[in-house]
């Protein structure tokens, strides 16, 4: 007779005479007698031909598949959805990215509810899948076990590595005259050579890094290359470890606790990393039911340097930090100075720093990773701006390659694509601050990524001239001086909506403010005055987001306030 301590869920589907019908639908799938007195794990596999983030994913699943069966568990996959970033960018199609998120922890939550699994495995590899799979798990609170699908190769044009970005950037290099539509070309057809994540710290391989550092993964998930033994590994140890997390009842609410989310914080600044975790670590914190703001991110921020030098304002890929050891050695780097909270339990069973405690430290020699007394930058590079343009903030990355302080005159734009016109055809000028607006979680619906405007900016040589802010979002691979998510957007009345061109706006990542250099009397007077657009959508998905999504500053949840 099987546990039903190990099998809470599984049993109530399967157990009993009354249940026959049930085990009858399972046979068909697979199961003989002895496994319906086996844990039944749900493999969640973000598979599919959509995108080189996710087209191996099913191979993977395969390999968690086998580590749980041979565990003693009994698996069943199940498939999800994912849309590519990279290829909706910069087009209407885009609006739905951020809104995958929550369709994809949503069909998460629902299969495994529906099914009675007594674990999960979910193994993502592009941007909103990884946290879509977070929430769904904090959401079903039964042991689990992430997986991250791993990162792309990097491509090679001209003997140096080349990635999506390069070709993104390559696109305002060839407005601008310095290369060729013949060399456009070349580089478009060598950046993505096969499956993986895209290749820098951008938001894939941010997301793969904070959940390693939240305890949700195995160790070193988060730093291994997509076609690899490694990863393979990974995900076969997966399967074994999930029942491990069954036999102890280990759950994500014993893993997923404030001081784990802080030292997920403490790890993208410390890579470097993508604006968006912001975004997704106050989503995952909300389904996780553990108290996290905005401020947060500025307070831990006051002591973590950024010490990675990766793309996309470094020089190195992913797959160079893969080489040298991976995000281990930097955690306990981290820990040995006391930056992040070892008593964190993980995945393993086992703490953070029980996990470190054998980690030796990166290779003499590399400059990848910088010692924490010589940092990139001594502080946080994300930083929460506050002001009388963004009175419930925004987020901003400064490197500090762009300067730490902007001000310029306001050129207004109500779309991407209208932007992207007027940086291409040279209407964008130094000086400016570029305003994309109406693109926020309700205006767009769906809160876009700046990717194809940021990087034209790049490519023209107007990086360190020209400032871009938006309500909408940034691609992990934008860079520059940028500011984004900025609240309350213009749709729902924000003061970005009522900005005219020539409004003069200062930056400064100092003080983290932005502000509109006019009297109070002025914005009050403009902000009267404006009257909401009627909806973008008023049927289907898109629609129905804009009706439930909260704020970016509380991280454009679909069931704030449920």
């Amino acid at each position: 007779m099987s546990d039903l301590n190990q099998r809470p869920y599984s049993s109530i589907i399967n157990d009993g005479k009354d249940r026959a019908p049930n085990r009858s639908m399972l046979r068909a799938v697979g199961f003989e007698d002895e496994d319906f007195q086996k844990p039944i794990v749900g493999v969640a596999s973000t598979w599919s031909m959509v995108t080189p983030c996710n087209m191996h994913i099913d191979g993977l699943a395969r390999k968690s598949e086998q580590g749980i069966n041979t565990a003693g568990g009994k698996a069943i996959i199940f498939g999800t959805i994912t849309v590519s970033d990279g290829i909706s960018m910069g087009t209407p199609g885009m609006r739905y990215s951020l809104v995958s998120r929550e369709v994809i922890a949503d069909s998460i939550e629902t299969v495994a509810g529906a099914e009675g699994f007594d674990g999960v495995v979910a193994i993502g590899g592009c941007d909103k899948n990884m946290p879509a799979c977070l929430i769904a798990l904090a959401r079903l609170n039964r042991p689990s076990v992430f997986v991250y699908g791993g990162t792309i190769l990097p491509g090679i044009h001209k003997e140096k590595p080349v990635d999506i970005v390069s070709v993104f950037e390559a696109v305002g290099q060839e407005a601008s005259g310095s290369i060729d539509e013949k060399e456009l070309k070349e580089i478009e057809c060598r950046s993505i050579p096969g499956p993986g994540s895209c290749g820098g710290m951008y938001t894939a391989n941010t997301m793969a890094s904070a959940i390693e550092a939240l305890g949700m993964s195995l160790p070193n998930s988060s730093a291994q290359l997509a076609v690899s033994k490694d990863k393979e590994e990974d995900s076969l140890n997966a399967g074994a470890a999930v029942l491990e997390l069954v036999r102890k009842n280990i759950r994500p609410s014993d893993i997923l606790t404030r001081k784990a989310f802080e030292n997920a914080i403490t790890v993208v600044i410390a890579l470097g990393g993508s604006t968006n975790a912001v975004l997704h670590l106050l989503a995952m914190a909300h389904a996780a039911n553990v108290e996290l703001t905005l401020d947060d991110f500025t307070e831990i921020g006051k002591r973590v340097p950024v010490i990675a030098d990766l793309k996309p304002s470094g020089k190195y890929n992913m797959s160079h930090f893969c080489r040298i050891g991976g995000l281990e050695p930097l955690m306990k780097m981290l820990l040995d100075a006391g930056l992040i909270h070892g008593d964190c339990l993980t995945v393993t069973g086992k703490t953070i720093a029980e996990n470190l405690s054998e980690i030796e430290p990166y290779p003499e020699g590399q400059d990848i990773v910088y010692p924490l007394d010589n940092p990139i930058k001594p502080d946080s590079h994300l930083r929460i701006l506050y002001g009388n343009l963004s009175p419930e903030g925004s987020v901003a990355k400064i490197s500090g390659k762009e300067g730490l302080e902007f001000t310029g005159k306001a050129i207004t734009f109500e779309s991407e694509e209208d932007a992207l016109e007027g940086i291409l055809n040279g209407k964008v000028e130094a000086g400016h601050v570029v305003v994309i607006r109406n693109e926020g979680p309700v205006g767009g619906p769906g809160m876009r990524e700046m990717l194809a405007p940021t990087s034209a900016i790049m490519g023209r040589g107007l990086g360190k001239e020209v400032a871009l802010i938006t309500d909408g979002r940034f691609s992990g691979g934008s860079h520059g001086f940028v500011v984004g998510h900025i609240t309350p957007e213009a749709a729902v009345g924000g003061p970005i909506g009522v900005l005219q061109d020539g409004d003069p706006i200062t930056i400064d990542a100092e003080k983290n403010e932005i502000n509109l250099n006019l009297s109070a009397e002025e914005i009050n007077r403009r902000i009267d005055a404006w009257k909401p657009n009627a909806a973008r959508e008023t049927r289907g998905t898109l629609a129905k987001y804009a009706k439930l999504v909260s704020s970016a500053s509380l991280g454009a949840v679909t069931d704030k306030d449920l």
